[in-house]
């Protein structure tokens, strides 16, 4: 059941604009020679392989919303599955992709890997994903999108979960060519619900369902403001899984001995960002009822300024999080788009005021990144003639695809809908233990 917002929360016509102005990040950002996505919009940016896998669930998205055509479309998503079944694959340093996974960032133009970059599980999981998207979406009997559906079905099948395991029952962060496996693994609750649920669905190397317990033992159950949730500090965490499945009335075995699911939780876990804002333990400026939102977002750092006769430490890209930290007073609006699903009635509202009160937030790719009321952008003036502080000055595609597929879910259920069709998210649930609702 969709809780009906408050009055004077954004409209529906505001969503569907500003749904538009952030699909054009992809529109116009996207080299179209290979379909690659840069990690932002800032000068001699790299490719971003998650944003490139949101760009392929955004095309699906605008053909339903008549932001793009369909031969358009199925052109650019082509583009983009040859690149990355064709470009190079191997362990040498400079190739794109090896075991099927691919490096978190590559140049925008030869597709090679840069910024030394790794190979990295869960940006692959999110490319894989998109790439599922578009095989389920692209469904007509038509040359073009038949070669959709077997060049994703190839890239997914091509990525080698058992090998990311490293010997152990979780899966690692990644691989470098030069130092081997990052010592870091997917534990704790995260943003890998998505990933072991497509690995233990994998046709060629899937996960044993041993792994997924493996990873469900490391999770932290908590109360805050009066909210018991499974928990993650940064809000995206709580978001990015939810973008493809719809987990509403469908438990695993840690849920169905909480009682609730992870849409719950997700939806708790909004409620408790919201909570802290109003709280605001570390009194920053700006922060209240209606603006909030603790992520992974750029910031004004790294910086050490004083502030009203305090030294505070400020960050620049930095995976915020509540009740912790970090935190240094910087907040990011697509955290609060994409918990629409979750909480319409908190987030709304919060919108509505977002928008009337910071109109220099919004420009052609829809709300910047994100700001800081309290870091002194402008020295020279007095901080009570700065409302907005420090604005961030790009646009990331990490922050533009959840606007786009969450603004989505919560107005029609469309990539849910669609989702609930895939035979690996259907399979890969059901070996995680996932019973109840729509299973």
């Amino acid at each position: 059941m969709v809780v009906k917002p408050k009055p004077h929360a954004f409209s529906d016509d505001q969503l569907e604009m500003l749904q538009r102005l952030t699909f054009d990040f992809f529109l116009k950002e996207t080299n179209p020679e290979n379909g690659l996505v840069p990690d932002s919009t800032r000068q001699g940016s790299p490719c971003s392989i998650t944003a490139t896998g949101f760009a392929l669930v955004a095309y699906c998205v605008g053909v339903e919303r008549k932001f793009i055509t369909r031969n358009a479309a199925v052109k650019r998503t082509l583009t983009t599955l040859r690149f990355f079944w064709n470009s190079p694959h191997g362990s040498e340093a400079d190739a794109t992709g090896y075991k099927g996974f691919y490096y978190h960032f590559l140049d925008m133009k030869t597709g090679r890997r840069t910024w030394n970059s790794e190979l990295s599980t869960i940006d692959s999981t999110f490319l894989i994903a998109g790439a599922l998207t578009a095989a389920e979406y692209f469904n007509h009997d038509t040359k073009a999108e038949r070669e959709i559906r077997a060049l994703a079905n190839a890239i997914y099948a091509r990525a080698d979960w058992q090998w990311a395991q490293n010997g152990k029952d979780t899966v690692t962060h990644g691989w470098k060519p030069e130092s081997g496996f990052i010592t870091y693994r997917w534990q704790g609750y995260n943003e890998a619900l998505l990933l072991y649920v497509l690995a233990l669905a994998s046709p060629t190397y899937p996960l044993p369902s041993r792994s997924y317990a493996a990873w469900t033992r490391t999770y932290k159950w908590k109360k805050l403001y009066d909210h018991e949730f499974l928990y993650a500090g940064p809000l995206f965490i709580h978001q990015l899984s939810h973008m493809w499945i719809d987990f509403r009335g469908i438990q695993d075995e840690y849920m169905r001995s909480r009682g609730i699911d992870y849409f719950e939780n997700s939806r708790r876990a909004t409620y408790i960002q919201q909570q802290y804002a109003i709280r605001n333990p570390r009194k920053f400026k700006g922060y209240g009822e209606h603006i909030w939102g603790l992520t992974a977002s750029d910031g004004p750092g790294p910086a050490r300024k004083r502030v009203r006769g305090s030294l505070l430490r400020f960050y620049d890209y930095k995976g915020r999080a509540v009740p912790s930290g970090p935190d240094d007073g910087t907040l990011a609006p697509w955290a609060v788009v994409a918990s629409l699903p979750f909480a319409p009635e908190i987030v709304l509202p919060s919108l509505k005021y977002f928008d009337e009160m910071f109109p220099e937030m919004t420009s052609k790719y829809g709300f910047k990144c994100s700001f800081n009321p309290t870091f002194p952008a402008d020295e020279g003036k007095d901080q009570a003639q700065q409302p907005v502080g420090w604005i961030s000055k790009g646009y990331y595609g990490l922050d533009q695809g959840p606007i786009v597929m969450m603004i989505e879910n919560y107005r029609s259920g469309f990539l849910w809908q669609l989702m609930r069709r895939c035979p690996y998210i259907i399979d890969g649930l059901g070996r995680a233990g996932f019973a109840g609702g729509w299973l």
